[in-house]
């Protein structure tokens, strides 16, 4: 394929955007090369600025569920469009979206009962924890490995040498006192968590962690594990919280927390809740939302929260979701995952909903540590192999792939025999 418009904008990014982007996953780092600029998009597929057509399955990270310019979506934000971009103050279509959610929630997770808008995941993530902190009077947060929560200071931690340890810093310009309340724990150890609440249980505010996480590989958690954790909390006063950015309205509705059936006490959300505008939000229980501002001493606040054009496209978007497009994209998913793990390569499938992620082995990892990092350079291969073919991929092994509405059958096989391709003519593989 010919990339040289590509090629020209990027030389043209690297002047003026710290390596050429603005966000690090893009700049193709992990798996090489020159980032592909896109265009426009249109259902599943994406064109890019030489004119090239890819299948679409990082669907910008997550929120395109219905796929690009969805007619519905495009149509609400059209009409908003032609009264206001932004007042800064009130309006009827952040009612409506909070109402529509909410409702929607009502009999798969009856105790999420407010919820308030911002505008990035990582902004509902802070938020959520602030919120926790305030509620139980407490400042320890536990996270565990593997489990990304946005870009704020305080949960940009990783574990260090023992098995319980307080936060350090996993960025440089994070001083080690603003994640000196973050305690880090490996994920599927049930005994590391009971640990921690023995000896400090009346200081943690709350458990944080994405109950499907999909930021560093798709780790998929035992059912029972969550409910472990969901017990404990109860058991110590202190809260559950579940960063659904990922999966939220993503493996169903009311996402992971329907999906599994355990109910948390605050949950974060983005991506798909925004139709594709920068949205996020965080919800819970009345209690718990009495004291954030202006009704409690908890503050938060945004200039851009509540957009009337990201309310609009989010509600456009809740409409689309109804219980047969998750079915129909599990199906599709499941049998994807199928048909590439009955080839026999070294390469596995694993997913959950309508999302999936390729590793090396014989099991799907639950924990960061389990993955095989050699691996990731058979997945750069294999990301090349398939963008000159017309597959757009995660230019990252440890990113997950999603499916969307938009796409047909023949999309899908179209992908599966481009991967397999990509197998056979390794030979060993």
């Amino acid at each position: 394929m010919n990339r040289s418009k590509s090629e020209e904008l990027y030389s043209r990014a690297l002047k003026v955007l710290p390596g050429g982007v603005n966000s690090p996953v893009r700049a193709f780092r992990s798996v090489g090369g020159t980032p592909v600029f896109m265009e426009s998009g249109q259902g599943c597929e994406i064109k890019d600025v030489d004119g090239n057509s890819y299948i679409d399955f990082c669907n910008s990270w997550g929120p395109l569920i219905s796929g690009h310019r969805h007619p519905s979506i495009i149509q609400a934000v059209q009409r908003q469009l032609e009264k206001s971009m932004t007042f800064g103050i009130p309006t009827e279509s952040e009612v409506e979206l909070a109402e529509y959610i909410l409702e929607g929630f009502k009999t798969a997770i009856p105790s999420i009962q407010k919820i308030r808008f911002v505008s990035s995941g990582t902004e509902a993530v802070m938020s959520a924890v602030r919120l926790a902190r305030g509620f139980t009077g407490r400042n320890k947060i536990i996270k565990f490995e593997g489990c990304y929560h946005g870009h704020s200071d305080a949960l940009l931690v990783k574990a260090g040498s023992g098995l319980v340890t307080a936060g350090i810093p996993d960025s440089s310009g994070v001083p080690e006192a603003m994640t000196s309340d973050i305690i880090v724990l490996p994920l599927d150890d049930e005994n590391a968590v009971k640990e921690v609440f023995a000896k400090q249980g009346n200081e943690i505010a709350a458990i944080i962690l994405e109950p499907v996480p999909a930021n560093n590989g798709l780790l998929i958690q035992r059912k029972e594990y969550l409910e472990f954790l969901r017990k404990i909390t109860r058991e110590n006063d202190s809260l559950l919280i579940f960063d659904e950015v990922i999966n939220g309205f993503r493996l169903a509705f009311g996402g992971a927390a329907q999906y599994l059936g355990i109910e948390p006490d605050l949950i974060t959300y983005g991506k798909i809740i925004g139709g594709g505008l920068p949205v996020g939000a965080f919800a819970g229980r009345n209690e718990i939302f009495a004291l954030l501002a202006p009704d409690g001493p908890v503050y938060q606040a945004g200039t851009l929260s509540g957009n009337p054009v990201a309310m609009v496209a989010g509600l456009a978007q809740m409409k689309l979701l109804e219980d047969s497009l998750y079915a129909n994209l599990e199906k599709k998913r499941a049998d994807l995952q199928t048909a590439f793990n009955g080839k026999g390569y070294s390469f596995k499938m694993t997913g959950i909903g309508s999302i999936f992620w390729f590793y090396q082995g014989d099991t799907p990892p639950r924990r960061p540590d389990f993955i095989d990092r050699e691996s990731m350079k058979t997945y750069a291969k294999m990301f090349h192999f398939c963008l000159d073919r017309g597959i757009y991929l995660a230019p990252s092994g440890y990113e997950v792939g999603f499916l969307s509405a938009a796409m047909e059958e023949s999309h899908l096989q179209k992908f599966l025999d481009t991967v397999c391709e990509f197998f056979e003519s390794r030979g060993a593989d």
